[in-house]
């Protein structure tokens, strides 16, 4: 399930991901209750997932809008790509955001004991850059708070190497260039998730 806001929604870097995906040999299935429109240069692509534009992590956690979306369309994996809105609509600290994180990694697993969770540190917010930050180096020791065995929680840099400049087209969301960045790491961190199945 790819599942966030609308850096999820929009573009193509599920695209790109689902083609690495065929070109590896991976038999994998995107899952959501939303349906792509991007045509992603004539790409055939999964085109399900949980993207939602304008949401926040706090107002997912606060409202259980997950649950229902995982009761709707089960996972194995996920990858979550969340806290944007809640820096841009200035919703709270980091420690709001991290609580929110929490809450859905229990919901996730409540779907499913064996969830694989893939979280995001995000993409840069040039005006917001301090939150940012602050976001970005909190999340890998929250997630090695939350971290089990069974359902394990991974980390994607998607922050370092993204240029502003050239890789988001209006200071939020991302060009060509930085949907290529995004589904490398987040390609690469589902093919780990994957190999490890059934290895707990």
């Amino acid at each position: 399930m790819p599942f966030g806001d609308s850096i999820t929604d929009y573009g193509c870097w599920r695209a790109l991901v689902w083609e690495m995906f065929q070109q590896s040999g991976h038999d994998v299935e995107f899952v959501g209750s939303r349906t792509s429109e991007t045509a992603c240069g004539g790409l055939v692509y999964d085109r399900d997932h949980e993207g939602h534009p304008g949401y926040a992590a706090a107002g997912i956690a606060s409202q259980n809008q997950l649950v229902d979306w995982l009761r709707q369309n089960p996972a194995d994996i996920i990858t979550m790509h969340l806290g944007t809105n809640d820096i841009l609509q200035r919703r709270g600290p980091t420690s709001a955001i991290l609580e929110a994180f929490s809450t859905m990694v229990g919901q996730m697993r409540d779907s499913n004991p064996s969830m694989m969770i893939i979280v995001a540190q995000i993409i840069p917010l040039p005006q917001y850059a301090a939150a940012v930050d602050e976001l970005n180096a909190s999340i890998p020791a929250w997630a090695a708070s939350v971290n089990s065995t069974r359902s394990p929680v991974y980390v994607v840099d998607q922050w370092t190497g993204l240029d502003p400049s050239t890789d988001l087209y209006d200071g939020v969301h991302l060009t060509e260039s930085g949907e290529l960045k995004v589904a490398d790491r987040f390609y690469s961190a589902l093919v780990q998730a994957i190999h490890s199945i059934g290895k707990e």
